[in-house]
């Protein structure tokens, strides 16, 4: 039973998908140990079960795609963590790439969690796509997960040849959690001094601490992701209460001037819907170039599930355009305006 309003609120197909995650016995998440949570089926799981309901093959969905994936590992600062290369197959020449790092706080989830997402923007993006690992809390607690996202885009920048991928054009992509990590190595890269992302894709991020925000009361009780489930992650992954104040989590109070533009994508029914938005404006105030879109009756996770949700598919092409834009300038060294309106 949803106590939690979300079936009211969400599209019909986005119903579909969260009331087949209860059918799979999906408990809330922050209800259970973290080895139990992550045993669990996710939203992905339910996808391809809805799938299979309709008599589909969601392996030969994925094998249409014609996307091709290698299995590899890239230097981190604690040993050799894995990734997986995604290549549009018989692509030419030097490829664009995108350093995507997966949602799941931190704590749950790995690339196999979020491989539609990954597929789907080499595909639609034209582009290498590496789906990148980073240790989890609670048993590498934060900043475990930021120092792996540097490390691992540091790692691509000097190895995507090896991949075909075309080192001066390099976006991060994320998602939730994954969203949060991407914006940090933007941010890192400016205070480091090294090549700063092409742009940079952030997919209902984890943008702040604040857990009173607008979306974070209407959304209270939301599925998949809730106020309870946020407060879980958040206690698993931080060593004390003193880093929610770590601008690293707090993104929306951190310096954002001289940040690549920004794709930002949020849910309706999402606690961390406000945050994203707020993120969003403040690039925007701070100099960057941003498209923000929120999608109505879609709910946290619905990036990655274009063959059951039609808002999915909307977002990752307009993730995939903002991408082929950003690396089309990055290929031309122009600094003009950006061509089409942005929605704010």
């Amino acid at each position: 039973m949803d106590d939690s309003g979300t079936m009211k609120r969400a599209d019909k197909d986005m119903g579909r998908v969260i009331a087949k995650l209860q059918e799979l016995g999906a408990k809330p998440l922050g209800t259970l140990a973290v080895e139990e949570t992550r045993k669990g089926p996710t939203p992905a799981d339910a996808v391809k079960a809805l799938l299979k309901d309709e008599g589909k093959d969601p392996d030969a969905l994925m094998a249409q795609m014609k996307v091709a994936k290698q299995d590899i590992t890239y230097s981190g600062p604690s040993g050799d963590l894995p990734a997986r290369v995604y290549k549009p197959e018989g692509a030419q020449g030097a490829l664009p790439v995108v350093v995507f790092y997966h949602g799941g706080g931190w704590v749950i989830a790995d690339i196999n969690t979020y491989e539609a997402s990954a597929m789907a923007l080499a595909k639609k993006a034209n582009a290498v796509v590496v789906s990148v690992e980073y240790r989890h809390a609670p048993e590498h607690k934060f900043p475990a997960a930021h120092e792996d996202a540097i490390a691992a885009y540091s790692w691509v920048l000097k190895n995507a040849q090896s991949f075909g991928g075309d080192p001066t054009r390099v976006a991060v992509a994320g998602e939730s959690a994954g969203g949060n990590l991407a914006a940090n190595v933007a941010i890192a890269a400016r205070e480091g001094k090294f090549q700063q992302p092409a742009h940079m894709l952030l997919i209902y991020p984890v943008a702040g601490t604040d857990m009173t925000t607008t979306s974070y009361k209407e959304n209270e009780n939301a599925i998949p992701l809730s106020k309870q489930a946020m407060a879980w992650f958040a206690k698993n992954t931080v060593q004390s209460e003193a880093d929610l104040k770590d601008l690293r989590l707090n993104l929306v109070q951190a310096n954002l001037n001289d940040l690549p533009d920004a794709t930002v994508i949020t849910a309706e029914i999402d606690p961390l819907m406000s945050e994203g938005k707020t993120l969003s404006e403040k690039l925007k105030a701070a100099g960057s170039k941003v498209t923000y879109q929120n999608f109505e009756g879609a709910t946290h996770e619905f990036f990655g599930m274009a063959p059951a949700v039609s808002d999915a598919d909307k977002a990752q092409d307009l993730a995939a355009r903002e991408l082929k834009e950003a690396f089309s300038v990055k290929a031309t060294g122009s600094t003009g305006t950006r061509s089409g309106e942005k929605k704010q």
